[in-house]
């Protein structure tokens, strides 16, 4: 059983920045595709950024520029760096772990408010 713990979420005004982490237990994380979701009330959750064991990255477009995913493998943690926040970006955000068999696995989730 893999699991998940977020933490680096809090209050930030716009333009400021935060940084997410997710440690994982288990020792699948090397092989495994990590990524950041996020979810906002009444809305489905969506995909922010994923990182796969190679390095290769992808983001959504409404974070290409300002959010850099990257990962640790030494100590099974994915990091989100979030700069120029907006309020927009205001959500809960997840990480998630897809190993190599296609088991995916969720955090706990993490709230991230970008208000003045």
């Amino acid at each position: 059983q893999v699991q998940l713990v977020e933490s680096g979420g809090g209050l930030v005004q716009p333009g400021e920045s935060l940084r997410l982490s997710c440690a994982a237990s288990g020792s699948i994380f090397r092989l495994a595709q990590v990524g950041w979701y996020r979810q906002t009330p009444g809305k489905q959750r969506e995909s922010v950024a994923t990182i796969i064991n190679g390095g290769k990255t992808t983001y959504a477009d409404s974070v290409k520029g300002r959010f850099t995913i990257s990962r640790d493998n030494a100590e099974n943690t994915v990091y989100l760096q979030m700069n120029n926040l907006k309020s927009e970006d205001t959500a809960v955000y997840y990480c998630s772990l897809v190993s190599g068999l296609g088991s995916r696995y969720w955090g706990q989730g993490t709230q991230v408010t970008v208000s003045s």
